[in-house]
């Protein structure tokens, strides 16, 4: 739980317990892919006009120093992400852990995750993430024929290839990587084949990200290839049942932990899910902080680490504000909502219809979401029921 202690002079809020996961773009928006649903393409241009650019040494240092000062916990966890962050080359995540190793005096557990679009994986960046234990994500949209409509290269051709080539060194060398998978008009129709392939894959943890495009030319207000919400409330009933079947114990599917953790009595541990956000912004590769990394504009650049100190913006009160709105906006219709303490009215960026009252706000996944966890909470209770059953639990 996060508490705040407000300084009403500054206008700043410090910390007792500060929880957050920044989302670290160390060469920015820059990509080896061009994938057609990619938010971040383009945004370079928000920070300092080039198209490509490596976060200098530097800023480098004195982001990390920032990030360990303002962990509160004894783990320190580092997210890089992209663009693709492989691009800042071997060098860059060496140079990473020797400051980090510079700046962790009191020995706390350094965790670094990177997430890739696994194409430009070899056997020397797998060794290099296997000897320093970094957590590795790569994104996959399913088989060649459905991964390739919107993953493709900058050139046009397909990405698939590349990307089973990568996950299957990084499995050679003894990393299974989550698999991120966004589901869209296309894939959403083939809920048993996404999580068959998955399954024999025999990854550890898989994260299904509904893609939600605005298209105001369009008679929906949505691109093609957005994702319907009844298909993605089928989508995910339909992979739970086959999860419960042959999955338990073998494979962690994210919005099913999410959902369980309410029948357990715990907060969510995912950003879009929580009554709350904004624990999980941005540092541009120049420095840049904005509040969310789907809100990566101008009004939600808060500053730069250069500037001031992350704790500074964590804390600060337009950060804080950020994440109130996002409960405090939510129409009567989710306030009243059954399974509010599961959804919390999703992620904020995908809050534009209108309520069956006309009130303005409401989730475009209400249907598919609140659909899926009605389908999930009777089995999710008796396991809770048989868990709180159990001596000293």
């Amino acid at each position: 739980m996060i508490i705040r202690k407000t300084l009403l002079l500054s206008g700043i809020m410090t910390a007792e317990s500060r929880e957050f996961q920044l989302f670290v773009k160390p060469v920015g928006s820059s990509c080896n892919l061009a994938c057609s649903y990619c938010y971040y393409l383009g945004k370079e241009k928000l920070v300092d006009g080039n198209d490509f650019g490596i976060m200098p040494e530097a800023l480098l240092r004195n982001y990390i120093r920032q990030h360990i000062e303002a962990t509160t916990d004894d783990t320190i966890s580092f997210s890089w992400h992209g663009g693709e962050p492989l691009l800042a080359g071997m060098d860059f995540y060496r140079q990473v852990l020797k400051i980090q190793a510079e700046y962790n005096p009191d020995g706390k557990k350094l965790v670094n995750g990177i997430q890739t679009n696994g194409t430009l994986i070899n056997n020397e960046w797998s060794r290099f993430f296997r000897e320093n234990d970094f957590m590795v994500g790569i994104s996959m949209d399913g088989p060649g024929e459905m991964h390739d409509i919107h993953r493709r290269t900058r050139q046009g051709s397909t990405s698939f290839s590349d990307v089973m080539r990568g996950f299957a060194t990084l499995k050679e060398n003894g990393i299974i990587p989550e698999i991120l998978c966004v589901v869209n008009s296309a894939n959403v129709k083939y809920p048993q084949l996404l999580y068959d392939m998955f399954l024999g894959m025999e990854v550890n943890y898989i994260t299904f990200i509904p893609l939600v495009e605005r298209d105001m030319s369009s008679p929906s207000g949505v691109s093609a290839r957005t994702v319907g919400a009844d298909e993605f409330g089928y989508f995910l009933c339909t992979v739970f049942d086959l999860w419960i079947e042959n999955g338990i114990g073998n494979v962690k599917i994210q919005v099913f932990e999410e959902a369980a953790r309410t029948a357990f009595g715990q907060d969510h541990t995912l950003c879009i899910f929580k009554r709350e956000c904004g624990m999980v912004p941005v540092i541009a590769h120049n420095g840049d902080f904005y509040s969310c990394d789907h809100y990566v504009d101008a009004a939600h650049r808060l500053g730069n680490i250069k500037e001031n100190s992350l704790s500074f913006f964590l804390d600060s009160t337009k950060q804080h504000e950020f994440g109130q709105l996002k409960y405090s906006s939510l129409p009567g219709y989710c306030l009243k909502c059954e399974v509010l303490p599961m959804c919390n009215g999703e992620c904020p960026k995908n809050r534009f219809l209108k309520s069956r009252d006309n009130e303005s706000g409401l989730n475009y996944l209400c249907n598919g979401y609140k659909h899926f966890f009605k389908h999930c909470t009777p089995f999710i209770q008796a396991i809770a029921d048989v868990w709180r059953a159990q001596p000293n639990t």
